[in-house]
């Protein structure tokens, strides 16, 4: 059973810049496909992007331009860098993993990563 650790939320002024850390504690060589979602109070949990082992991404239209997704093997970690972070970005982000695929499913299918975070909050002011 793998153990997903969340870092790096908190709160900041529209414009500015966060990034997350989610720290795994197993599949670090394995093909596996990792990914960012949120949850704003009220809304259902979406997918944010998404990076396969192999260097594959995926990206939802809201964030496009803004966010990276990036997986460092070494360090068997997965980071979201979000720059010009709006009020509409706020909510509760959890890294997921689904692990010994050959690639990420889409984004809207949250079900198929068996394996959370407990999830930081971030918090953008306007």
């Amino acid at each position: 059973q793998v153990q997903l650790v969340e870092s790096g939320g908190g709160s900041v002024q529209a414009g500015g810049s966060l990034r997350l850390s989610c720290a795994a504690s197993a599949y670090r060589y394995s093909s596996n496909c990792w990914g960012w979602f949120r949850q704003a109070p009220g809304k259902e949990r979406e997918g944010v992007a998404s990076v396969h082992t192999d260097g594959t991404t995926r990206y939802a239209d809201s964030v496009k331009g803004r966010f990276t997704i990036s997986h460092d093997n070494a360090e068997n970690t997965l980071y979201l860098q979000m720059n010009s972070l709006q009020p509409e970005d706020t909510a509760m982000y959890y890294c997921a993993v689904r692990v010994y695929v050959s690639r990420c499913p889409l984004l809207g299918q949250i079900g198929l990563f068996g394996h959370w975070g407990q999830g930081t909050q971030v918090t953008v002011s306007s």
